[in-house]
């Protein structure tokens, strides 16, 4: 009679145990839930993608399809001053250009024939987009120029074979 009456204890207890799991289980799914929910709109707002584990935007061309262009030659740009300078300030940056091996138009804008002879064009473009900022408006919006000098470049081929560009070793001075 004792061990009918510890396995009906056992048996109520592992019940009990299992409900309790349950509760446990959905009040945190659905925590967890909403907290993702929260997450993603944070995201949304300040335009953050969780899924791409960098910066810059997705563009789903592989490694293997990259060529990476460096710009000859460092560039010194003079920036915009900022209110109350009296002297100027100067962007010294090396710039690189990822190019898609696999998109159309690499044959016949990306090969480094190709690239050496519009290097003048780029540089251009790439100097009247950034003496347009100030160095704080550099250093906190990167990416964003970077981007704005992206597509001035593309619209100059007419193509995004060229699908990021990006600064290396810069400094101001």
């Amino acid at each position: 009679m004792k061990k009918n009456l510890l396995s009906l204890v056992i048996l109520s207890l592992l019940i009990v145990n299992i409900v309790l799991n349950v509760v446990v289980l959905l009040s945190v799914t659905g925590t967890n839930k909403k907290t993702a929910a929260i997450v993603t709109d944070i995201a949304g707002i300040l335009d953050i993608e969780l899924d791409r584990g960098g910066n810059g935007p997705s563009t789903g061309v592989s490694m293997a399809d990259t060529e990476n262009y460096s710009i000859p030659d460092q560039m010194t740009i003079t920036l915009k001053r900022e209110a109350g300078e009296t002297k100027d300030t100067y962007f010294i940056v090396n710039v690189e250009l990822l190019l898609n091996k696999s998109h159309e138009d690499y044959a016949t804008y990306g090969t480094a024939e190709a690239m050496a002879g519009s290097v003048g064009l780029i540089k251009s473009e790439i100097i009247s987009t950034i003496s347009q900022y100030t160095a704080s408006e550099i250093r906190n919006g990167q990416d964003m120029i970077c981007d704005e000098i992206l597509k001035r470049i593309q619209n100059m081929y007419g193509s995004d074979f060229i699908y990021k560009v990006a600064f290396s070793n810069y400094m101001f001075g």
